[in-house]
């Protein structure tokens, strides 16, 4: 199983529609394959040019990992040294806080990752899992 591209757009927009519903700042946010591939990215009007990287960031951590955001921020502050180490191995691409959310099969396979950045961390996961279950997908925050 993969996630299609009308799957993916479908994850951005229902994310972008939670994040207007909770009044919360300009969202950015991508899905990424299981092979850390960008499928679909999208910024909001009035989200900072920069945040490409970190919703990539915290989705790629995700996928490359097979370990959500939540996950991860607990082993980086468990285990600094090897978070520092991981991201150092990964280009300095990852990012461990809420908002990258894997993206598993019904099976429990790792099919993706999504992330969303621009409001609290909290948030963004909560407007990324809204995209998610609109497009039927699951997620794993």
């Amino acid at each position: 199983m993969s996630v299609s591209l009308r799957k993916a757009r479908t994850v951005i927009r229902k994310a972008f529609e939670k994040g207007a519903e909770m009044e919360l700042k300009p969202l950015s946010a991508v899905v990424l394959d299981a092979g850390g591939h960008v499928i679909a990215f999208e910024r909001q009007d009035g989200a900072a040019p920069g945040r490409f990287a970190i919703a990539h960031g915290k989705a790629y951590g995700a996928v490359m990992l097979g370990m959500a955001g939540e996950a991860q921020m607990a082993r980086a502050e468990a285990q600094p040294y090897f978070m520092a180490a991981v991201n150092g191995v990964f280009g300095g691409q990852v990012i461990p806080v809420p908002g990258g959310v894997l993206l598993r099969s019904a099976k429990g396979a790792v099919i993706g990752a999504v992330g969303v950045t621009g409001d609290t961390s909290d948030n963004d996961a909560i407007a990324a899992m809204a995209g998610i279950e609109a497009a039927n997908l699951v997620g794993e925050v």
